[in-house]
């Protein structure tokens, strides 16, 4: 998973109702320097586009999913426990030495990712729209014609 870090830009694919998965994206877009995360929301066309050639499920709401190098030859789909590795990867220290937690089995990963999923609206509750970005940090969400204009 180190090359995934190390390429991009890398594709985060979010619930775009869940309070905890906006709050997600905010968090990603503050401390991502280097512009390596653009972000769709999974209710999105762009969504279901980019997800169809790899059996991805945009209507699994309960998972996000990071589309290491997208835009390059060989990208690669993550979800749950390994989505969240590819983002503390390329967000750098202090948030890679999360990733030591890859020394966990892959299903006690998930299982800890699937128990925050499945409690993600009683954490930061529903939205009822999608995120609708900054001007700024808009051209790095593919679903920003499908959004309201800010």
């Amino acid at each position: 998973m180190a090359e995934a870090t190390v390429q991009g830009p890398h594709l985060l694919l979010y619930d775009g109702e869940c309070g905890f998965c906006h709050w997600a994206v905010r968090f990603v877009l503050a401390r991502d320097r280097k512009g390596s995360f653009h972000f769709a929301a999974l209710q999105s066309a762009a969504a279901a586009r980019v997800l169809a050639p790899f059996g991805g499920r945009p209507a699994d709401l309960t998972t996000f999913y990071v589309l290491s190098n997208y835009r390059g030859r060989a990208p690669v789909l993550y979800n749950r426990a390994a989505a969240a590795f590819v983002v503390t990867d390329t967000l750098g220290w202090p948030w890679r030495a999360l990733s030591a937690m890859r020394v966990l089995p892959r299903s006690w990963a998930d299982a800890a990712y699937d128990l925050v999923a499945r409690h993600r609206h009683t954490i930061l509750g529903r939205e009822d729209a999608c995120f609708v970005p900054k001007p700024e940090h808009r051209a790095r969400f593919l679903d920003a014609d499908e959004m309201g204009a800010p």
